[in-house]
């Protein structure tokens, strides 16, 4: 009897409503969309920068013209409240925009004086990227490894998260609709448990995940064993360092952003607040009131800060987190249990008198809790922000630039923040240390993880 294919669902999880269903793709069809991508790539690669500019340039001017309903699609499919959602979209475009303009320059030759009359490094493309991104960020995640990927001159498969099938779809219509070869971007609807045998596959050069920890472990192990390169972003548990000399209206109205976002599921997402004893009451004070302005609601309504968390198990699992936190000894401030009613909402919470025993401590929130923790002093925020399994992004509050920047170095993370929130940014390098991973995305770092850094050296040797 003839096995039914797997199916992905699509689900509105503000409503709890099954938008569309799709049968995982058959290994005939993922044969065909490898040897596809295989075929432009061996093409495309022979293409100029400007060709492929012009290119990415229409994809990031599609984006733009159809934000509104790319971004209520986002929204659908996984709860991000609208106004974000447009922003991703828009986000997207920038990146497009930003290596179509300067990869040209980021992988030009580089004449290095050796005994040869000349010698050089290439930038010269690899193939077949796989891309295993993750739901959180469906558009923005997918486009930080398009634009370099096709700009050096390789092709993209995307094994998107199961969740999001809708947004993987769109993602590859945007790219035919900016005129890309065909198959030079394929969206492969699989699930996780067939991704090594499309890492074994030869055509497949390179491999770029976004998720979690345990994903890292396994892609990382499939990869080793085929001799394939990665590059891992996966979890966070930021700390947010506010000093004594922080202005703390900045810092509280920053935290309650950095906290909330994307109703805080978000890898580099403010998880752990590291305040200062002698301001720690009224920083309290200042952070629960910001985080009480925001709207908890629809995900559609403009208005509405904080949306439902992307699926059902997700809730499930900040709720075991906050419940274990408090039955070791934290106090909820505000918060603390999900909302009733239809959709996968969780109320913004606050814990207090958090210690690095504690689960919300130790573990990844993924979802609108924030713990904040006392420290006598700015060196015990540093000791207590490297005591982690993570180390993708941290942030700093303090009127002391010079104190805040030579703090900074001594923390493990990718990227720190001064009196700011940590964000991605296509001009700046992003990625982490420790179990969140390593290589890095965006900037000239991030295209240079898509290419064979190519030794050329021409002889005879000179005189």
């Amino acid at each position: 009897m003839a096995t039914k294919a797997a199916v992905m669902q699509s689900i509105n999880p503000a409503t709890e409503e099954v938008l569309k269903e799709y049968p995982e793709m058959t290994d005939t069809e993922v044969e065909g969309a490898l040897a596809q991508a295989h075929a432009a790539y061996v093409k495309w690669r022979t293409t100029s920068f400007a060709e492929r500019a012009e290119k990415l340039r229409t994809a990031a001017n599609y984006l733009r013209a159809h934000k509104a309903e790319l971004g209520r699609l986002i929204t659908l499919e996984m709860g991000k409240p609208i106004v974000q959602a447009e922003a991703e979209v828009e986000k997207s475009a920038w990146g497009c925009d930003y290596y179509a303009e300067n990869a040209a320059k980021m992988l030009a030759d580089e004449h290095i004086p050796t005994t040869g009359q000349d010698s050089y490094v290439a930038y010269t493309p690899m193939g077949v990227v796989l891309a295993i991104m993750p739901w959180n960020f469906p558009m923005w995640q997918v486009f930080r490894p398009i634009a370099p990927a096709v700009m050096a001159g390789n092709a993209l498969v995307l094994k998107h998260a199961s969740n999001v099938p809708q947004c993987a779809l769109a993602i590859e219509q945007v790219m035919k609709e900016a005129g890309f070869p065909e198959g030079l971007f394929r969206t492969l609807l699989v699930g996780g448990r067939r991704v090594e045998r499309i890492i074994e596959d030869p055509r497949v050069r390179i491999v770029t995940l976004t998720g979690s920890e345990a994903a890292g472990r396994q892609v990382a192990a499939a990869a080793g064993r085929a001799l394939k390169k990665t590059v891992l972003e996966l979890g966070g548990s930021d700390p947010f360092i506010v000093l004594a000399d922080a202005d703390l209206d900045l810092a509280a109205k920053v935290g309650a952003v950095a906290r909330n976002q994307n109703s805080g599921q978000s890898c580099i997402a403010a998880k752990r607040f590291l305040v200062e004893e002698s301001v720690a009451n009224e920083f309290e004070e200042r952070f629960v009131a910001a985080v009480k302005a925001m709207k908890v609601g629809d995900p559609l309504d403009r208005s509405t800060s904080i949306g439902p968390l992307a699926r059902n198990d997700l809730r499930d699992t900040l709720e075991q987190q906050v419940q274990a936190s408090v039955a070791q000894g934290a106090k909820i401030v505000m918060g603390g249990e999900r909302l009733p009613g239809r959709g996968y909402y969780f109320a913004p919470t606050i814990l207090s008198n958090v210690t690095p025993s504690m689960t919300v401590f130790r573990e990844e929130t993924f979802g609108p809790a924030a713990a904040v923790i006392r420290v006598k002093n700015a060196e015990q925020a540093i000791a207590y922000a490297n005591d982690s399994l993570y180390g993708l992004g941290a942030s700093i509050f303090s009127q002391d630039l010079e104190k805040a920047q030579k703090l900074a170095r001594f923390i493990e993370s990718g990227q720190v923040f001064i009196n700011g929130m940590v964000a991605s940014d296509p001009r700046l390098p992003f990625g982490g240390v420790k179990a969140s991973g390593y290589g890095r995305e965006l900037g000239v770092f991030g295209i240079r993880e898509m290419v064979n850094i190519q030794t050329i050296w021409i002889g005879p040797a000179s005189k």
